[in-house]
């Protein structure tokens, strides 16, 4: 079936992030942002629909927003400041405590095998109260088989926008440009 009406968020009070409802047996949300305080604003809204026990995927290439939309869901569950919020790619696991969650950044990228997969011990961190959030769990069956959210990151555009200050253009004055970049995403979110 058709996708649904672009719809405005409606917990993102003057954002410009807009979802669609798929009418499919899963239900997928989709966003736009335009910046990396945008996508930690979604992750913040997002926290609502982690209620744990939870095993996340998240999808995306190297830089697409995959760390950014963590802080966000960790500030939302008071167990991190976005600022403490890091890329677990040398790590592996970073693990974030708050008071109604226990967060796991967890990064496969570097792990290639079942074996070396085995060797960290994620079943262990399955918890009543836990969240994984699993970068590049893709590679792995079982994660497709056993995920109970899906998201997906991936850089729209990077662009790069010349505007002339609105002081010199009402002087008339040949002047440099502002440059302003823009990092848009579009996050898609399935839920079974």
């Amino acid at each position: 079936m058709g996708r649904g009406k672009d719809t405005p968020f409606p917990s993102m009070e003057g954002e410009s992030l807009y979802w669609s409802l798929a009418s499919t047996s899963m239900a997928t949300q989709e966003f736009i942002t335009h910046s990396a305080e945008e996508t930690i604003a979604l992750g913040r809204t997002l926290a609502g629909m982690l209620t744990p026990p939870k095993l996340v995927l998240l999808r995306g290439d190297l830089g697409a927003g995959k760390t950014t939309l963590v802080k966000g869901i960790a500030e939302s569950f008071e167990a991190a400041s976005a600022e403490d919020v890091t890329s677990p790619t040398f790590t592996l696991i970073h693990e974030y405590r708050g008071p109604q969650a226990n967060l796991y950044h967890i990064d496969l990228y570097r792990i290639d095998t079942p074996r070396q997969l085995e060797t960290l011990g994620l079943d262990d961190l399955i918890t009543n109260n836990s969240i994984l959030l699993i970068e590049w769990g893709e590679k792995f069956a079982r994660f497709e088989r056993e995920r109970d959210v899906e998201i997906a990151l991936e850089r729209v555009e990077d662009r790069v926008e010349q505007r002339f200050s609105e002081s010199t253009s009402k002087r008339g004055l040949e002047g440099s440009p502002e440059l302003i970049e823009e990092n848009v995403r579009r996050i898609r979110i399935t839920t079974p």
